[in-house]
């Protein structure tokens, strides 16, 4: 059985339609009516191997807010699902990745118990609003959207920008980073084959 997930959520605010698969090529299919978010969340299946079909429809005539960190919840939801028992992945992995002068470390934990810290933004970088045409992507919303990942998908993630002066070099790394943590993370160990990896027995 592939470790896949498909999950939907409607609200007064948005309709998310997420589907994944672990164990894919970095294919995706993403539309959430905020286009700098679309190119992360592209960024982060093509960097994790994870396979993505996205969708959400959302009140974007009031901000992208609703849209970004609602698709945030379902995306870790559908996480969360398609490791099942985590039986035989390698659970703990980081990554650092550069994007020209930006530079961020991400750290995560598949345990079943969720964190996250996000550290190290240039102050500003929450009021800035990133995108071309249609509507923007707030830097605030980094933080929402991996906060809401990782305590839907049950992970620990640890976000350190390292260095970083362009927003959308910052935000790009940011994801990037935490794409190639949770596809170590993710991967399975041929040395524990089957076995969960927690001297408790269970994640």
């Amino acid at each position: 059985m592939g470790r896949t997930a498909e999950i939907a959520r409607k609200t007064s605010e948005s309709n998310v339609s997420v589907w994944i698969d672990l164990d894919g090529t970095g294919k995706s299919e993403i539309s959430t009516g905020v286009g700098f978010y679309d190119h992360m969340l592209t960024a982060l299946s093509k960097h994790s191997l994870v396979d993505m079909k996205i969708t959400t429809t959302g009140d974007v005539h009031v901000d992208g807010h609703h849209s970004i960190e609602d698709t945030a919840i379902v995306l870790g939801q559908a996480f969360k699902q398609a490791l099942g028992d985590k039986a035989g992945i390698r659970r703990f992995a980081d990554a650092t990745v550069p994007l020209d002068e930006a530079l961020a470390f991400a750290v995560v934990d598949l345990a079943g118990r969720p964190y996250a810290v996000i550290s190290g933004e240039p102050e500003g970088q929450q009021y800035v609003r990133i995108g071309g045409t249609g509507v923007p992507y707030s830097g605030s919303m980094t933080a929402h959207v991996f906060e809401a990942f990782a305590f839907n998908a049950g992970i620990c993630l640890h976000l350190r920008l390292l260095a970083g002066r362009d927003p959308h070099h910052i935000v790009e790394s940011e994801f990037k980073a935490v794409a190639l943590a949770l596809r170590d993370a993710c991967a399975y160990e041929p040395r524990i084959a089957g076995i969960v990896p927690s001297t408790k027995g269970a994640l």
